[in-house]
């Protein structure tokens, strides 16, 4: 599951026409990178969030199979979440996916994070960066097992000793879907994630070898733009 619904306000005005999930990084959209790189680990069946300028997407990738998968759209008249946009496609989801946020251009070692997942028997597993600015990240903190403790969206206090934030990668079980409203909009972040971690559900991270970007700024967005990762 690609998250592709955002409106990218922040990276205005090159965002008023073209949905930020495809803007040009060394060629071409932002979305053709992610659908190599989905596809180069083993994965052929990918489904879409829309919203924004739906049809830009919609007409610059078709149906996949340029990139060899195959896509599925859904369309959201009201924004229903990061996590809430997965219900519409409930019976997309049969087996343990792949979700990844539209806004990023990354190549993680997605193989590893799927093998991670699947040894440790996780419901669901979150691809860690590190960083130096936890106030504007999700934050991960985690036992010597790499299960999840705690998890924080946005801290206005972290301890400088846990630098770990949620690369935005995640790989899920189906089950996961039971714990999404069906009556509001909700997030991985704020909602999803801590509530799984309240419930005691096997929540783990892992740091896989690569790179991720978020070009969510214009200021990001320029010097990644040309020449890419």
């Amino acid at each position: 599951m690609i998250l592709a619904a955002g409106a990218g306000t922040r990276l205005r005005p090159l965002t008023d026409t073209i949905p930020k999930p495809m803007l040009p990084i060394a060629g071409e959209p932002l979305l053709a990178h992610t659908l190599r790189w989905l596809q180069a680990a083993g994965i052929r069946e990918i489904a879409l969030n829309l919203h924004h300028l739906p049809q830009v997407i919609r007409q610059g990738l078709g149906d996949g199979a340029h990139w060899g998968v195959r896509l599925r759209y859904s369309e959201e008249a009201e924004l229903r979440g990061t996590a809430g946009a997965l219900l519409p496609l409930r019976d997309f989801f049969d087996q343990s996916f792949v979700v990844v946020y539209g806004d990023l251009l990354l190549n993680l070692d997605l193989t590893t994070l799927i093998d991670t997942h699947r040894a440790r028997g996780s419901m669901l597993t979150i691809a860690l960066k590190t960083t130096q600015q936890p106030q504007s990240q999700g934050m991960v903190e985690f036992d010597a097992s790499g299960r999840v403790v705690r998890f924080v969206e946005k801290p206005r206090v972290w301890p400088a000793d846990h630098p770990w934030a949620n690369a935005g990668v995640y790989v899920v079980e189906p089950d996961v879907l039971r714990f999404i409203p069906a009556d509001r909009p909700s997030d991985w972040g704020f909602d999803i994630i801590p509530g799984l971690i309240a419930a005691n559900a096997p929540v783990y991270a892992c740091l896989p070898p690569g790179q991720v970007v978020d070009i969510g700024t214009l200021a990001v967005y320029e010097q990644i733009k040309d020449r890419g990762l």
